[in-house]
């Protein structure tokens, strides 16, 4: 009889895969551009505060060790998939099918969108796993929304930042560029603070579940 597998790791794996699942559907969906009402944004936008949320959920329970691996793990996902997507893309159509130009524009592979995405998730979520693991280690883990709201401000900032620089600057004026920026910030963080309760007692039975709580000071695991 094999050894009984941890329970935590079932919980984990459930996360990773949610997380994984986030950051491809939002990069697809981003290239719809939606309204609602005065606001214009990419559709990924109103799922991508997901995959903060359960940065926060992995960093506070886990630790940020763990949740540094995740990232690792979705960018070479994310890599994967739209690599795979562009192979899909480049091969010769079936004289049959008429639908290269459809596919063209729904899955076709931007590369700089996908470099600035990378990136973006990369800066973002490493800054909100640190700055969510340090303020606890100050706080002796208390003042959890403050924690999650302040971490999850300086990613979504700096993500927000870096993907729009990288993707659209020299296509549109600097001051669009700045709206667009302030726009998506400010869904995010929205996001964030509206689903905060949810979150917390996510966290809350998570912990109980798991019967850990993991205190990491990020500094020590910058480099290994």
């Amino acid at each position: 009889m094999s050894p009984r597998r941890p329970r935590n790791i079932r919980v984990y794996e459930f996360l990773s895969g949610l997380f994984v699942m986030t950051l491809i559907v939002s990069n697809i969906a981003s290239t719809k551009i939606i309204a609602l009402g005065p606001l214009v944004m990419d559709a990924g936008t109103i799922l991508f505060p997901l995959a903060y949320i359960i940065g926060d959920i992995v960093t506070e329970v886990y630790g940020y060790r763990k949740m540094r691996s995740l990232l690792y793990v979705g960018i070479v996902t994310l890599l994967v998939t739209m690599g795979a997507l562009w192979l899909v893309q480049v091969l010769p159509a079936a004289s049959d099918w008429a639908n290269q130009p459809a596919y063209d524009t729904i899955l076709g592979v931007v590369w700089r969108i996908v470099l600035a995405s990378i990136a973006a998730l990369f800066i973002g979520e490493i800054l909100n796993a640190y700055v969510m693991g340090t303020m606890k280690i100050r706080t002796g883990g208390r003042g959890l929304w403050q924690r999650m709201i302040s971490s999850s401000a300086v990613g979504s900032f700096v993500d927000t930042v870096v993907f729009s620089v990288i993707a659209f600057a020299g296509t549109m004026s600097w001051s669009a560029l700045r709206q667009l920026i302030l726009t998506v910030f400010l869904i995010k963080i929205a996001t964030e603070i509206i689903v905060s309760p949810l979150t917390m007692r996510l966290i809350d039975r998570v912990k109980r579940h798991e019967n850990l709580d993991t205190y990491e000071q990020p500094a020590n695991y910058l480099v290994n």
